[in-house]
Order: C-alpha cells, then sequence, then structure tokens
C-alpha cells in the first residue's frame, strides 16, 4: 500500500502500486480539483506539487509518488490566498476554469523558485494548455504574484472564503434552493 503525504497529512492508498497519482488523488482521496486532461501528459490539468516541483500527476504512479510530499490545487491554499490564486482572479486570467488549477500550480512552483519570472520563464516553466486562450493575461498573473510574493504589492481579488455553499446560492437564481416537494417529487 503505497503511502504518501498528501496536503500535509500522511495518507495510505490501498491501491496499485502502479495507479497513475491522478487517478488515486480523484478516485480514492476525492481531490477532484487535479483534472484529467489528456492523459499523456502534455496538457497540464494534472499539474501537482511533488517535493515542490510541479509534476503531471497523470505520469507519476503511486509507487514513484511513495514518500514523497505531494500538493494539489487544494491543498495549496484552503482559503484561496496563494499570490497566484489571488493574481489569477484579479487580472481575470480564468475563463472555463478547466485548466486553471494545473496553471496555478505551476505558476505556484515557479513564482516559489523565483518570485521575479521573466515573461520567457513563464512561458518554460507554465507549458500548460488553455483553451480559452488567456496566455497573455496569465503572464501578467503570474508576475503579478511574484510582486505580491516579494510584497512590492498587495492583493485581495480572491472571493472571502468561508461562505456556506447553500447562501452562495441564495444569490444565484439558478442555484436555489428547492425541495423535492417543491419541484413535483415525493
Amino acid at each position: 500500500m503505497p503511502a504518501l503525504t498528501l496536503n500535509d497529512r500522511p495518507v495510505q492508498f490501498e491501491m496499485d502500486a502502479q495507479t497513475p497519482l491522478l487517478w488515486a488523488l480523484r478516485d480514492a482521496a476525492n481531490l477532484t480539483g487535479t483534472k484529467y486532461g489528456c492523459g499523456v501528459g502534455d496538457c497540464g490539468a494534472c499539474m501537482v506539487l511533488i517535493d515542490g516541483e510541479a509534476l503531471r500527476s497523470c505520469l507519476v504512479t503511486l509507487a514513484e509518488a511513495e514518500g514523497r510530499f505531494v500538493t494539489t490545487i487544494e491543498g495549496l491554499s484552503r482559503d484561496r490566498s496563494h499570490p497566484v490564486q489571488q493574481a489569477m482572479v484579479a487580472e481575470q486570467a480564468i475563463q472555463c476554469g478547466f485548466c486553471t488549477p494545473g496553471i496555478v500550480i505551476a505558476a505556484a512552483a515557479l513564482i516559489a523558485r523565483n518570485p521575479s519570472p521573466s515573461e520567457e520563464e513563464i512561458v518554460a516553466a507554465v507549458p500548460n494548455l488553455c483553451r480559452c486562450g488567456v496566455y497573455p493575461r496569465l503572464v501578467a498573473a503570474i508576475q503579478r504574484a511574484g510582486r505580491v510574493a516579494r510584497r512590492r504589492e498587495r492583493l485581495d481579488a480572491a472571493p472571502a472564503p468561508g461562505i456556506d455553499p447553500a447562501d452562495a446560492a441564495l444569490a444565484v437564481p439558478a442555484m436555489s434552493r428547492t425541495t423535492a416537494a417543491e419541484a413535483g417529487g415525493e
């Protein structure tokens, strides 16, 4: 049974050691922020931090992750206060959101080792594919995140954490609370 530290908690998976880490995260740990994109390491939607390095979890087996520290998008910052998360919102560098977790992970690894990256360094370190084409805003967001990490700028762009989904639904008509009786059910 492969054991590792996942989002700062020791875990052990009762799965075949050759299972891709992606499927252990999504299916066994229910950490669905890590996305399945291509399954062959081309798109970057499944990026996670392994010992601080951004790696594609579809290409890493549980055996290869054993004994290592794995951080998913859920573990990067529980309150969305990580500079990359804040800057992505502030720079409107998010469209559909599917690729966003992998991009944030790759950018977080870059900012951790180089908080003042050039555009060329960003392009090299964040090879993720985004079908929505937010690349110019991504570069601006990652550079802004670097400024925040260096304490050259303060940023509070992400929504406040901790809102109850039911309360959030009250403000979104398409998500109103409907009981089964109101919906015509039993």
